[in-house]
């Protein structure tokens, strides 16, 4: 999706209806910020709101998301088009997501075992020691609870006995046992509980 494009015609589409950036804004209980990010493809609409603001403008949700009017005769082809595009996008967002978690538990690591060697070295054993130790472990955690909802935010885990993908609620990813982003999890499909391999296409 082109979002230059997209906000260009939500643009245009106010205008023709003889509204402000304001008028709108207002029938849609948001900011007229939040317009102008839209029409500098700056930002997306939200899809909570996106029904509406089509019926508003008097288009359809897939002109909306391909910047342009469409023909009826070219519809099937652009919903097409439209779908790949998403899935593209879907594809790119969930790899950045998946980098942005091991990078995160890369450098927590890191600074985990810097940190608790210089703890080590520097402060006396003793009572001092063990609470900054201990610090250090919570400050340890906290990134890598964001992590494990990064995982699971995206793709699925293929359960190992009947192939299928589940989609694990963050309690459940949190009280499994795991293997790295292997996790023992019970398949609601086949209900058994096997060691399910992380995979990114749902």
């Amino acid at each position: 999706m082109d979002q230059k494009k997209i906000g260009k015609f939500i643009a245009e589409c106010r205008k023709q209806r003889g509204m402000t950036q304001m008028q709108l804004a207002e029938k849609l209980c948001i900011t007229d910020k939040a317009i102008s990010k839209w029409e500098r493809g700056i930002a997306m609409p939200d899809s909570s709101i996106m029904l509406l603001l089509c019926d508003i403008l008097c288009i359809s949700v897939n002109e909306l998301l391909c910047g342009e009017r469409i023909e009826m005769e070219s519809n099937e082809q652009k919903n097409e088009q439209l779908l790949l595009d998403m899935a593209t996008e879907l594809e790119k967002k969930n790899k950045t997501i998946w980098t942005s978690m091991w990078v995160l538990m890369i450098v927590s690591l890191t600074a985990f075992f810097a940190g608790t060697a210089v703890v080590a070295f520097l402060i006396p054993e003793g009572v001092w020691q063990l609470v900054t130790l201990l610090g250090m472990f919570v400050l340890f955690l906290l990134p890598c609870f964001y992590a494990l909802k990064l995982e699971v935010s995206v793709g699925a885990y293929r359960c190992k006995n009947c192939g299928n993908e589940i989609v694990p609620t963050y309690m459940e990813a949190l009280m499994a046992m795991h293997k790295g982003t292997t996790r023992y999890l019970r398949c609601p499909r086949c209900q058994k509980r096997t060691w399910c391999k992380k995979v990114l296409k749902k």
